[in-house]
């Protein structure tokens, strides 16, 4: 009988005693027992040690590692991701405030086990009220195996967004091991910088089936860049830096054109909507670092031509005001 690949699991957290007995939970259920789970605790202040304590005193395949200081959230997932066993074939990630059903691993392994070049595997997400969606859809349903560099190609041309998150992902620990810091610190998107990283040589798994349950928290980074659209800038960055390893000259010039386009047109818009200084800055400083500095000129025409639209076509305005009283009360701001 051949012995099942070992799976080491990761949970990276600061504070995060009130979801993460369910977390936990969610890792003992799994159909698929051959795992080893770390706890990488952040210099927690409420009771989060302790619960892990509590069950690392039940299950001998649980761990605890202490951080001796508080780092960002990146780091802290860099560091948890130097604990995985040298034995381990793959790595999984799961956010403290989320959880994995229970045939996650055995779903993920299965698609990595029947495709020994794949190197990350994808599935469907759940995320969490007021409106639950399911995410990371767009690939067909025949394609459990997909090869790499097309997946990334596909992406940079406008392609859906499949990555996912690292709660819903697996990956193979050979490229987990490969650098000291697996997760670009600076880049508030790093997860899907690693997919265009390592997807050139490689190839992507994906199981069309929902896996992870993503809970949606007010201070976390995933609001912050709905907030700001971080997204924006980040596919800029992925465009400017990986696409010349997966589109022609030409492709790349006109699909950095039209993103820019897209871009601007957003900021225009912004102009009536947004006045902290926080949004602005933090777009000037993005374009900056991939060689597009902020030109004020051009945020200026796009608001024109915003402003005018508006008033010109009084209809569209109307519609889109009611849209927009509907999105707030459909999902009033948590407290």
């Amino acid at each position: 009988m051949s012995v099942a690949p070992l799976v080491s699991v990761l949970t990276p957290v600061h504070n995060g005693e009130t979801y993460l007995r369910q977390c936990i939970e969610s890792v003992l259920a799994q159909t698929y027992t051959c795992w080893e789970y770390t706890i990488v605790n952040n210099c927690s202040t409420d009771g989060t040690l302790e619960l892990a304590r509590e069950y690392a005193a039940r299950d001998r395949r649980i761990h605890i590692h202490n951080n001796e200081q508080f780092v960002r959230v990146t780091e802290n997932h860099n560091i948890a991701l130097r604990q995985i066993s040298a034995a381990s074939k793959y790595c999984k990630v799961v956010a403290a405030d989320d959880w994995l059903f229970a045939d996650c691993l055995e779903k993920m392994v299965g698609v990595a086990e029947e495709h020994p070049t794949v190197a990350i595997v994808g599935a469907y997400g759940l995320y969490d009220l007021p409106e639950a969606s399911v995410a990371w859809t767009g690939l067909p349903y025949s394609s459990a195996f997909v090869d790499g560099r097309k997946v990334c190609r596909a992406r940079l041309l406008g392609g859906p967004y499949v990555f996912g998150t690292p709660t819903s992902v697996l990956y193979r620990a050979d490229i987990v091991r490969s650098r000291h810091k697996f997760y670009n610190e600076s880049n508030l998107h790093a997860d899907a910088e690693v997919c265009f990283e390592f997807l050139r040589d490689h190839d992507f798994g994906f199981v069309h089936q929902i896996l992870t349950f993503r809970r949606m928290q007010e201070d976390s980074l995933t609001s912050r860049s709905k907030r700001f659209n971080t997204y924006l800038p980040a596919n800029l960055y992925e465009l400017v830096t990986y696409g010349a390893r997966y589109l022609s000259e030409a492709e790349l010039r006109d699909r950095v054109r039209s993103h820019l386009n897209d871009y601007y047109r957003y900021l225009g818009e912004q102009v009536y909507r947004r006045t902290g200084r926080d949004f602005w800055r933090l777009h000037r400083e993005k374009l900056a670092e991939v060689g597009y500095p902020l030109n004020p000129g051009r945020v200026a025409i796009a608001a024109v031509s915003y402003g005018l639209d508006l008033v010109l076509n009084p209809k569209a305005t109307a519609e889109r005001v009611v849209r927009q009283l509907s999105r707030i009360r459909a999902h009033p701001r948590r407290r």
